[in-house]
């Protein structure tokens, strides 16, 4: 028992999960399992049968992260999501190259880091791909404003993933799939009236799973009928007006099934520990759960729901600039994506196809 901890934890998710052959029912999904043996590790701590936690790698390469997020906190001001990505994708690189040496910039290649990114064993998608690049340039600057290094020859050495914008068209739900995720929901049970209320957010507001777990009782003005999302992934405060279906889930699932609790959190947890206010993962789980109820598994994410948003109020004659002020983008680039799906209004302007219809 006294052996459980993080380290172990990662091998299961990094080497036996990939190839795990177990006999079912058993989960398979990182997603899943990551969060569940940190959810374990913390009820057996709780219970004092393990010790304390112990961080993922050695000490001077946790001690260089612990500098690297400190940056990116007070000189980048980025949100915590952001930088927890940006550290784990160096400290695997780190790992990687320096093992249990010490950190040395000056004994990188530019070879090392595109051997790395583009190794056939880690097959990251583009947008992974790209996702590591930023993270591993962004650590680079870090070490020539802190250290000094010379390292304009590995920020050029990182590669540039072939990406091309609105080369995809966003995935979205049909009203007729929105409505049998909504009926999935038990809204006879408090976990139930919890989970259907969340799910109004993101569908009604098009708010993302960690907006949803941020919001306190105290965003919520009933008079004026608006909602503050202050807590996500642009650090900023934004007032938004509360659709009435929206509202009024709130209101049934503050009513009948919230439980007591000094925390100002709106959703909070029904189990142990109880109380304690959810996370986005939390919200994610109870969105995929609902999906494979209704039988939509196909799905995964939340954010499916958050393009329903959108094309939904693009089809009420939403212009852009209003769809990105509803989701809060700060370039308006971000929100023309939708226009591909605008079908009525391509159809006014496209070409007739030659030979006529077939």
């Amino acid at each position: 028992m006294r052996s459980i901890d993080e380290f172990l934890a990662h091998r299961f998710v990094t080497e036996h999960l990939p190839a795990c052959n177990c006999p079912g029912p058993c989960q398979r999904n990182v997603s899943g399992v990551r969060p569940a043996l940190a959810h374990l590790l913390h009820v057996l701590r709780g219970e004092g049968r393990i010790s304390g936690p112990r961080l993922l790698g050695p000490q001077a390469i946790r001690d260089e992260l612990e500098r690297f997020n400190a940056h990116l906190d007070t000189v980048c001001g980025l949100a915590p999501a952001t930088r927890a990505s940006r550290r784990m994708w160096v400290g695997k690189f780190l790992i990687d190259h320096f093992g249990r040496n010490p950190i040395e910039v000056d004994r990188i290649k530019p070879g090392d880091i595109v051997a790395f990114m583009v190794r056939p064993a880690n097959r990251y998608s583009p947008g992974t791909a790209g996702v590591l690049g930023s993270a591993l340039r962004s650590y680079l600057r870090f070490r020539a404003l802190s250290c000094g290094d010379r390292v304009e020859a590995l920020v050029a050495a990182v590669p540039t993933v072939a990406q091309w914008r609105l080369a995809t068209v966003p995935a979205y739900l049909t009203p007729d799939e929105v409505a049998r995720f909504l009926d999935a929901f038990d809204r006879h049970s408090a976990s139930g009236q919890r989970g259907y209320a969340m799910a109004r957010c993101l569908v009604d507001m098009g708010l993302r799973a960690g907006e949803v777990a941020a919001l306190q009782l105290d965003d919520l003005n009933w008079r004026e009928g608006t909602l503050i999302i202050g807590r996500g992934k642009s650090r900023r405060a934004d007032v938004l007006p509360l659709p009435a279906p929206t509202g009024k889930a709130i209101v049934e699932y503050l009513r009948g099934a919230r439980p007591q609790s000094t925390d100002r959190s709106l959703f909070v947890r029904h189990r142990a520990p109880f109380h304690a206010p959810i996370t986005a993962e939390f919200v994610r789980g109870a969105v995929r759960r609902a999906y494979a109820r209704c039988g939509l598994d196909r799905y995964t994410g939340t954010h499916v729901l958050r393009h329903y948003a959108a094309m939904r109020m693009r089809s009420a004659g939403a212009s852009l600039k209003e769809v990105a002020d509803v989701l809060r983008h700060r370039s308006l680039d971000t929100t023309t994506i939708y226009s591909k799906v605008d079908l009525p209004k391509l159809a006014a302007v496209a070409a007739p196809w030659p030979g006529g219809q077939s």
